[in-house]
């Protein structure tokens, strides 16, 4: 039924009364009209809806929550491409980006240069795409060229107009964030319902925003600080604060601590300032950035490869606490490498609890006279491992034990001497086939990672090792009955099982899985399957030359060169020849010429999950195209989080890469 013209008018009316107040409060903090009121009207121009649904547009505020959960996100290029800033951290640094602005337009070092400095808000970056004033598109800035539709959610936050000031075309750059006491609301939500907390507001933001489900996304009350053009059908303003007020007008929310300073020095002491009250704001605040106020000097300055000449984002200093080391502990990894690891007081810091920090090799400690005892400066930037910065010796009561690098160590065997790499800071034991280093290798051969021998568990590989019946991998191809019967706990029946499962596993060895199991250095699950896939057999990644091996996307140089070493070493080359005689090694299957579901995509999988393995979910993804990794990282497509996840779930939040659960994860393989 057609509405009557009267309706028509009032609801209009109603409509653009309700998108002023909203702008009003939501923009510029102005409750021009109580929160009840605007609910009034709200509800009003709802009610004219349910009767004459053709009424409703785009525009009208009852759109913001609309449509069913989306199955997964659809990909934007972006029309302008997506910069990030580069990064300073000292006064010094700064000093240095002013005298490249100025060498690069050709001005005197002493001559000052106008800018603009602005908060770097910690949250989500968003692009906006509006025609003729209505919002067409919200993207995920994503790898730069492409990101991720999450229009349906961002319609969600009240900061953003649907409908601008007037009908201009427009692509715009800002933040979404959430602010720490919508985070503790939500916080608490989800601990009454025994779901991981997110670390901060950040993470939550971003974890919020690229929900499949609008609900969620409008429920946590999020917001937006737009502070960039990319583009327009009017006329550019001349400079960045012109900028700043130009979105002013077509309704944006932009942050009010913007300034304009004379020179280099201004925008430090700015951020002197606002180091010291960046906590005061109820949003997270990592840095301020800062722009060379006229257009036409930035239009000169242009852009490097990752990012703008005419800006840099000046961050503030990592995050930082105290403890105390308890111990400092050697570590053997598989190739006989030892890692000293200071053990600490557990501490929070940037949003998680640690208690472990690596010292990484003898000089660092030397650098740092850290000490046991010591009470400790560790910095935590984002997910990365945390790094003890600074020992604060005015702490030291006298009682702090300096830690003695030993020239032998129990775990490496034999005399357990220990002996520095040439050339490297690091040190390894002398004897390489010593029963602690090969204790973890051949554990890790039989293990579920790398062949997954049924049976052949670690207790049984010890036993097999002290026995002296391995010394190498292809020695458990050649055990038989009577071998594993000397072994203690071992009957007939469990001898020939055992037996039984090392014949059926010689049989069929994946490529990929017996790559995994050779325990060469950088080489993990995820890497061991990208050469399989590359290379048809274990010959061609042996003869393999390291360009073409570094031209593989995922292999780095330090990685290819870890491969292209171990495989020309001698005892390697005989150990691949024995192995070769002893297993059926059989080649990755060649995907069919149709383009598979998730073809192009990466997956991590972090967490526990009830209805599959982590090896199975895994062996999905890949029968389906995609690829699996071990990190997080802005080009992930999804991570899979299961119960109990780690730190890959806070970093994929904090990325804004998407998390899907296990009920969505197994909706999409179906």
């Amino acid at each position: 039924m057609a509405a009557p013209a009267e309706v028509k008018k009032r609801y209009e009316k109603l409509k653009k009364a309700v998108n002023h107040y909203r702008t009003q409060r939501h923009v510029y903090d102005k409750e021009e009209i109580p929160l009840e009121v605007e609910d009034s009207l709200k509800h009003e121009l709802s009610e004219i809806e349910k009767e004459y649904p053709d009424l409703i547009s785009s525009d009208s505020p009852s759109q913001r929550v609309a449509g069913s959960p989306l199955p997964q996100f659809k990909k934007v290029a972006h029309t302008i491409a997506q910069w990030s800033f580069n990064d300073a951290f000292s006064e010094e640094e700064m000093r240095d980006f002013d005298k490249r602005v100025k060498r690069f337009l050709g001005l005197p070092l002493l001559q000052d240069i106008e800018y603009t400095v602005e908060l770097k808000i910690d949250g989500l970056k968003i692009i906006l795409q509006y025609e003729k004033g209505l919002l067409k598109t919200a993207a995920t800035r994503g790898d730069g060229r492409v990101g991720e539709d999450v229009t349906h959610n961002v319609r969600t936050i009240e900061s953003v107009p649907l409908l601008l000031s007037r009908p201009v075309d427009v692509i715009v750059e800002g933040e979404v964030w959430m602010s720490e006491k919508i985070l503790e609301a939500v916080n608490k939500a989800r601990k009454n319902n025994t779901e991981p907390l997110f670390a901060n507001p950040r993470n939550a933001a971003a974890g919020s925003i690229r929900q499949l489900d609008p609900k969620i996304a409008a429920s946590r009350k999020l917001d937006t600080f737009i502070y960039d053009v990319a583009q327009t059908s009017e006329d550019l303003p001349e400079t960045q604060v012109a900028e700043l007020q130009y979105l002013r007008e077509l309704d944006f929310k932009v942050n009010p601590h913007f300034k304009l300073v004379s020179s280099i020095e201004g925008a430090i002491k700015y951020w002197e300032t606002w180091k010291k009250k960046n906590k005061t704001q109820g949003y997270w605040i990592d840095g301020v950035v800062v722009k060379v106020n006229e257009r036409r000097l930035q239009e000169r300055l242009g852009y490097t490869g990752k990012g703008p000449r005419y800006a840099i984002a000046f961050k503030f200093p990592a995050e930082q606490v105290t403890t105390v080391v308890e111990d400092i502990v050697l570590q053997v990894g598989r190739t006989g490498v030892l890692t000293p690891v200071a053990h600490l007081r557990p501490v929070s810091v940037a949003g998680s609890v640690v208690s472990r920090a690596t010292l990484h090799n003898e000089d660092e400690i030397k650098r740092l006279d850290v000490r046991v005892g010591d009470t400790v400066l560790l910095q935590k930037a984002g997910d990365v491992i945390p790094d003890i910065v600074k020992v604060l010796t005015e702490l030291r009561t006298g009682k702090e034990k300096t830690f003695k690098w030993p020239t032998h160590i129990p775990e490496c065997g034999g005399d357990g001497r220990i002996e520095r790499v040439p050339g490297t800071a690091a040190w390894r034991c002398v004897a390489r086939d010593s029963f602690a280093v090969q204790r973890r290798v051949l554990r890790h051969f039989a293990s579920k990672h790398a062949l997954d021998i049924e049976g052949l568990g670690e207790s049984t590989v010890d036993l097999l090792l002290e026995k002296g019946l391995v010394h190498s991998f292809d020695d458990f191809f050649t055990l038989k009955e009577g071998d594993v019967l000397e072994l203690e706990g071992f009957a007939e029946v469990s001898a020939k099982k055992l037996i039984a499962s090392i014949e059926k596993t010689r049989k069929h060895i994946p490529l990929s899985r017996l790559i995994t199991g050779l325990s060469i250095p950088h080489v993990g699950e995820e890497t061991a399957f990208l050469l399989a896939r590359n290379f048809k057999t274990i010959d061609d990644i042996a003869e393999a030359t390291l360009e073409k091996l570094v031209e593989i996307d995922g292999v780095g140089s330090i990685v290819a060169k870890a491969i292209y070493d171990w495989f020309r070493e001698k005892e390697n080359v005989a150990l691949i020849l024995r192995l070769k005689k002893l297993l059926t090694i059989e080649s990755e299957k060649l995907t069919s010429a149709k383009k598979l579901p998730l073809e192009g995509k990466t997956f991590v999988l972090t967490g526990t999950m009830k209805s599959l393995s982590r090896d199975e979910a895994k062996e999905k993804l890949r029968t389906l195209g995609a690829d699996v990794s071990s990190s997080v990282s802005k080009n992930t497509f999804a991570v899979v989080a299961g119960e109990e996840p780690g730190s890959k779930l806070d970093k994929a939040r904090e990325l804004g890469v998407q998390v899907l659960s296990e009920n969505e994860f197994l909706k999409m393989l179906r």
